[in-house]
């Protein structure tokens, strides 16, 4: 945690940052999830209501506003506010590429 408010009773499970908030008392935020303050040019604020939660592994891109008892989804990269009471989810399909594994060693140099 930096440069950050906490209300009553947050928790924040291992591995989590958060950084530039202000945080509704009752918020959670699961193992992995951060607060994404700075763009190279400035630091930005996240704002996340009373009783939020936030998944393992989110990502909160600042500035963003999580309403009251809003959720993110787990994996989710959050850019635009998550109104109250709603469930924000951001996630790509998974795709996955058969043969890969072989075709990257038939593609690598013997060592000298």
């Amino acid at each position: 945690m930096k440069n950050s408010h906490l209300g009553e009773g947050v928790k924040a499970d291992h591995l989590a940052y958060i950084g530039d908030a202000d945080v509704g008392a009752g918020a959670a935020f699961g193992c992995g999830a951060i607060t994404v303050n700075y763009d190279w040019d400035a630091k930005h604020r996240s704002e996340v209501g009373e009783g939020a939660n936030i998944g393992c592994n989110a990502n909160l891109i600042a500035p963003v506003r999580l309403g009251k008892d809003a959720a993110v989804a787990a994996g989710s990269t959050v850019t635009g506010d998550v109104p109250e009471g709603a469930l924000a989810v951001e996630r790509g399909r998974q795709r996955n590429v058969e043969g890969w594994r072989e075709r990257r060693l038939s593609q690598k140099k013997p060592a000298d």
